[in-house]
Formats: C-alpha cells, structure tokens, sequence
C-alpha cells in the first residue's frame, strides 16, 4: 500500500507543479491574460474526456497497465516542458499533463485497493485522498522555491526535479504484483464495454447529492481562491517572490490533510457537514480580504479553506468508494473525479461569462454565493442521507453477522 501511495502522491506532485511559472511563461512568450488562462484551461479540458474514457474501460484494459501509460506521458510531457521553445510546446505540454492525470485519477484508487486487504479499504481510501491533497500542494511550493532560490534556468531546472520524482513513481509502480493481469487477458477477448460514467441507480442520487456534488463545489471554490491568489499577492502583498504564491498553494491544497488526521467528530455525515461548511465560510474570508486588502486575513481565509477542503475530500471521497459495488467502484471514483474537474472549469467559464455583466470581482462574489447555495443544499441533504447510511450500515452488519451465528450454531455440541 506504501508504494502505490508514493506513485500517487509524486503523481499529484506533477499535476500542479506547473503553477508558479505561468508568470514566468507570460512574460517569456508575451502571452495575453486570455492566452494565460487557455493554457490554464487546456488542462481540464484534455483531462475531462480522458477520465470519461478511461473511466469506463480502464479495468478492462488492465489497471497496472493504464497507470504504467499515465507515469510515462506524465514524464514525457515534463521533457516537453523542458524543450520547449515556443509557446505552442508548453500548451502540448500541459494537455498531456491532463491526459495523464485523466487516466491515472479513478484507475490508481482502484489499483491501491486491489493492493490492500479488505478490512484496511476504509484507511487506503483515506491516505489516498491525503496524498492526493498533499501532491497538489507540494508541487507549486517545491516548483516556487526552485525558481526563486536555485536562481538556474528557471523554466528547465524544476522538470528536472520533477522527471527525477516521477520515475521514481515509475520505478514504485513495477515493484507491485499484477494480480489483475490473468483477467485482463480474459476480458481481451469479451466485447468492448461501452463507454459510459453510469452510476446504479440504487445509490446514484446519494452519490450525486452527498458525494459528487461536495467535490464540485469544492473545486469550485478552490478554483476561485486559485484564480486569485497570483493577483493578490502581487497587489496587495506587493511582492514578485514566486514561492509565496507557491506556499499559499500549499497550504490551501495541502492544509487539509491535518484536518483529515484530526480523530474529532467520527462519524462521516457530521464530518462532511463540517467541512462544506468551512469550505464556503473560508471562501468568503478570502474574498473579503480581497475588499479589504488584508493580508491576515487572506492568510486565515485560506487555511479554514484548506482545513474545510480536507474534510470535504477525504468523506466524500470516502463514500465514492464505499457506496458501490466493487465491481463498479472504478467507475464510480472515475466519476467522482469528472465531477471535481468540471467544477474547477466553472471558475474559468463562470468569470468569462459573468465579466460580460459585472467586474472580475463581483463575478467572483457572483459564484461564491451560487456555490453557497450548493453548500446550504448539501447541508439539508445530509439529513436524508443520515438515515440512509444508517440503514445501509446496519444491513452490511446482518449480512456479515449472519455467517458467524450460523457457524456458532453448528460448532455448538
């Protein structure tokens, strides 16, 4: 389980590292802000029909075998970062980082937990939405602090690190047993299975309301403070160091996973509850710091963001895995990640649009009172969902009770 971990963690690394040199990539290929936030974009935009894809068929192309696929494109799109020379390189560039990711995200979760003994499938689920947290945030800081202090070649010497951590990644992923491997060559010969994110529908409207939708509005917001924090810091913290934007990442991106260690409030519905809650209050402490260009209080609104998020992530991710059948559990985590990632367009879309009405921030106020509403709707939700994980529960314990008090009767002289 450590190792599929690490793959999981150095490939999360990877996804955002490219973070703090988007300035550095405007000022060097005199990009417009429009261009800046294609190159944003173009990311999501590869991932989102890769994961579709992969999602649907990556079990039956062998999962060892898709995730051996995603660390090598991820590797050859850090060379291509490093060689390029032109702008269209470094667009390349990020849309293989998006396919990379699109077919490593769903597919990894569900390789880790063909690598871990059924009763520890809660906790690998756990680390793994820790590692992810932690990946997403380590990449920008370690990418910020190279380019700041290193002082060599900043657009090449931080893939250098990165090539370096990803085939380590590589180098982990073949140490572990293919146990999937003998049935994916029995399902070469089965009929293609038909491209589809379909959920059952005895949990799809569970899983919507208190699993995919969480996740949304968590990239949702996160995506806005994202979108604001290179502005802030340059106008209100009045500073050109490019490891502040990078710790300010890390910690809204990585922050969380202290709140997942906490041991408070067990119970995963009180725990969700919690977590969107501070997810949206954090929100608005970010963008109220913005009004009143405060950088204390920028600082506080992203680490209740950040400690919002984590919570937010690990139950929700948590109940993406634990409400399906394990037959079905690859493409419901796969969906639950297309979920996350359309939500993080919403920020580029959604200010696009709404600049047409209003200024870049009260767009951005715009959307925090949409995903507000969201919040408020979960939150009336968990009531039913309450009773339903209750009931599910306690039937899972009939289930596996019953075999026991059966054995119980016939060893009984």
């Amino acid at each position: 389980m450590k190792k599929m971990l690490w793959v999981i963690l150095m490939m999360s690394t990877g996804t955002s590292f490219t973070s703090p040199l988007f300035p550095l990539y405007q000022e060097h290929y005199r990009l417009s802000s429009l261009q800046i936030t294609v190159l944003f974009a173009v990311y999501a935009v590869a991932l989102l029909p890769t994961l579709f894809i992969v999602g649907s068929r990556g079990s039956s192309w062998g999962l060892k075998r898709v995730l051996r696929i995603s660390i090598l494109l991820s590797i050859l799109a850090s060379i291509l970062f490093m060689a390029s020379h032109q702008a269209w390189l470094v667009y390349a560039a990020r849309m293989l980082v998006g396919i990379a990711y699109g077919s490593f995200t769903g597919t990894a979760v569900a390789f880790l937990l063909k690598q871990t003994p059924k009763e520890k499938s809660g906790k690998a689920i756990l680390l793994s939405g820790m590692a992810v947290s932690v990946g997403f945030g380590l990449g920008p800081a370690l990418a910020g602090l190279i380019i700041e202090y290193l002082h060599l070649m900043p657009l090449r010497a931080p893939f250098w690190v990165l090539t370096v951590l990803l085939l380590s990644a590589w180098a982990g992923l073949e140490t572990l047993r293919d146990e999937d491997y003998q049935a994916h060559k029995e399902r070469q010969q089965a009929a293609s299975v038909p491209i589809s994110l379909r959920v059952s529908a005895d949990i799809k409207p569970h899983f919507l309301s208190f699993s995919a939708l969480p996740v949304f509005t968590l990239f949702t917001l996160n995506g806005i403070v994202l979108s604001l924090i290179p502005s802030f810091v340059k106008n209100v913290i009045h500073t050109s160091n490019l490891a502040v934007s990078g710790l300010l990442i890390l910690l809204l991106m990585g922050g969380g996973t202290m709140m997942q260690m906490l041991p408070w409030f067990k119970h995963p519905v009180v725990r969700l509850r919690i977590g969107i809650t501070l997810l949206a209050f954090g929100a608005w402490l970010v963008v109220l710091s913005g009004t009143l260009e405060s950088i204390s209080l920028m600082w506080a609104g992203v680490l209740v963001q950040a400690l919002g998020s984590g919570w937010t992530f690990q139950i929700s991710l948590r109940l993406a895995g634990e409400l399906p059948h394990v037959s079905e559990r690859s493409r419901v985590i796969t969906t639950y990640y297309f979920s996350g990632y359309i939500g993080f367009i919403v920020p580029i879309v959604g200010v696009g649009l709404l600049s047409f009405l209003f200024n870049l921030y009260m767009s951005l106020i715009v959307l925090n009172v949409l995903a507000t509403l969201i919040v408020l709707y979960m939150l009336g939700y968990s009531v039913k969902f309450a009773r339903y994980y209750a009931e599910r529960n306690e039937k899972q314990a009939q289930v596996e009770g019953f075999p026991a008090k059966v054995s119980s009767q016939v060893l009984r002289p």
